[in-house]
């Protein structure tokens, strides 16, 4: 299968070349308002209409110059400069609706030209970076946030961990935690939930004794949590530990969810026979979300037997599945697999290696041979295609990750993290093949696929070979 790639436009605006904002600082009359400005860019990307930043209105400054950086002191809320000596003149703009449009930077850029922004901009500001994966953005609407009047609200800042992890950034969603002033028990479940969703089921576990420690009141909520993060890493152990002293100690009546959690425990980790003695001791029928769950984990772990036998059971309670079954199979080619790879608030998608044949193909050329001297072998079960074995290894060569992975390598600098999304579940081979690439390189390499991050580093992964 050959990849391809290429470079889309988002919705994230590109940076004015810095004469534009000189110009506009000593004389902003000089600026046409309506003319719009080619982006300064560098040759590694293609700019487009939806990538230029452009300028729609400028306000002229009626103030003494001397007044410039001057609070206004009447208005707590005011983030920015005093406009005159008796009324603030701000621009009349909506700032939600630009954060629902997807266009952060513009409203980074009005907040720091001292527009206004209360309580729900903020909140709508964050939802944004998170959902657009935005991480240097959020950490700007960070600072921001640290110089206004919701810097040590619970609920602002529950809200700033959680654009935090939807980045990957458990780093920076740990720092606002132990910096805020007061918590409530959600701030420790978000954190608990990152962890697990990172990978980092270690950090949830230490994070749920310290829970524990300090005495909080738990709830199902808190062991949903913690159930999820020993699902990550295998703990079937602690798992079953959490869930005896949830009824005995806790007093807490488990759930449904919570039966899934513990089946998803041992089903991760491979313990299938166990997981079917487990559903056959249930308090109540097995549901179709339980028969699921069982023949999933009986796919995953490549168990036939089990798998036909609880597909019979999830048919039998839902007949509709058989023909969901039947049909999804073959959609799945229609799937086109997409990578963004994130380079400063900038997002280049990856379909296809022939635009960057000269750049993307070589680095992948070289990658390859070092992978292979470092004991990597192309496990090309993972071709669904009758081609013979070489087309295979070829055909893995090109996966649409490994592909953003070769052109962020070289056209970013060394060291720097790199994050890839990932539209559809990265395959086990590409799993392995970054596992060698991330020792060869001395990266990061964050990878976002449509389940979880996999934080790939010095050869090892954060969800420890349990995706």
């Amino acid at each position: 299968m050959a990849s391809m790639v290429s470079l889309q436009p988002t919705r994230n605006p590109m940076m004015l070349s810095p004469h534009i904002f000189q110009t506009l600082k000593t004389n902003p009359s000089s600026l046409n308002p309506t003319q719009k400005y080619k982006p300064f860019c560098s040759s590694s990307y293609a700019a487009s209409k939806s990538q230029s930043s452009s300028i729609s209105k400028f306000y002229r400054r009626k103030n003494n110059p001397s007044n410039e950086h001057k609070l206004d002191k009447s208005n707590p809320n005011s983030n920015g400069p005093l406009r005159g000596n008796s009324t603030n003149v701000t621009p009349n703009v909506d700032l939600i609706s630009l954060c629902d449009e997807g266009k952060v930077k513009e409203v980074l850029e009005y907040i720091s030209q001292g527009v206004s922004a209360d309580y729900n901009v903020f909140c709508a500001l964050l939802d944004s970076c998170g959902n657009l994966k935005l991480l240097d953005m959020g950490r700007r609407a960070y600072e921001f946030l640290r110089r206004s009047n919701y810097v040590n609200d619970v609920e602002m800042n529950n809200k700033l961990m959680g654009m935090f992890i939807k980045c990957g950034s458990m780093r920076d969603a740990r720092r606002v935690f132990d910096k805020m002033p007061e918590r409530n028990l959600g701030s420790w479940h978000l954190l608990l939930n990152g962890y697990a969703q990172n990978g980092e089921g270690d950090n949830g576990l230490m994070l749920f004794e310290e829970m524990k420690k300090l005495g909080l009141k738990l709830n199902e909520e808190s062991f949903l949590a913690v159930f999820a993060a020993c699902s990550t890493v295998g703990a079937v152990d602690e798992g079953l530990l959490y869930f005896e002293a949830m009824r005995n100690e806790y007093g807490i009546s488990p759930g449904i969810e919570h039966y899934l959690g513990v089946i998803n425990i041992l089903g991760s980790a491979g313990y299938l026979y166990e997981a079917k003695e487990f559903i056959e001791t249930l308090p109540f029928e097995p549901t179709v979300e339980v028969w699921r769950a069982l023949r999933n984990f009986a796919r995953i772990h490549g168990d036939i037997e089990l798998e036909d036998h609880a597909d019979q059971l999830l048919v039998d309670l839902d007949p509709s599945e058989d023909n969901a079954n039947k049909i999804a199979l073959p959609l799945r080619k229609k799937h086109t697999a997409v990578n963004m790879l994130e380079d400063k608030n900038r997002l280049g998608e990856y379909r296809c290696a022939e635009p960057y044949r000269e750049e993307g193909f070589g680095k992948l050329k070289g990658l390859n041979g070092q992978m292979r001297e470092a004991g990597y072998v192309p496990d090309t079960r993972y071709v669904l295609h009758d081609i013979d074995e070489e087309a295979k290894e070829q055909a893995l060569l090109y996966h649409s990750e490994r592909l953003a992975i070769a052109y962020g390598l070289i056209s970013t600098p060394a060291r720097q993290t790199l994050r890839i999304m990932k539209n559809l579940r990265i395959c086990g081979d590409c799993h392995n093949a970054i596992k060698i690439m991330s020792n060869i390189v001395g990266r990061e390499l964050i990878v976002r696929d449509n389940k979880r991050f996999h934080h790939f580093k010095d050869g090892r992964c954060s969800c420890g070979d349990y995706w």
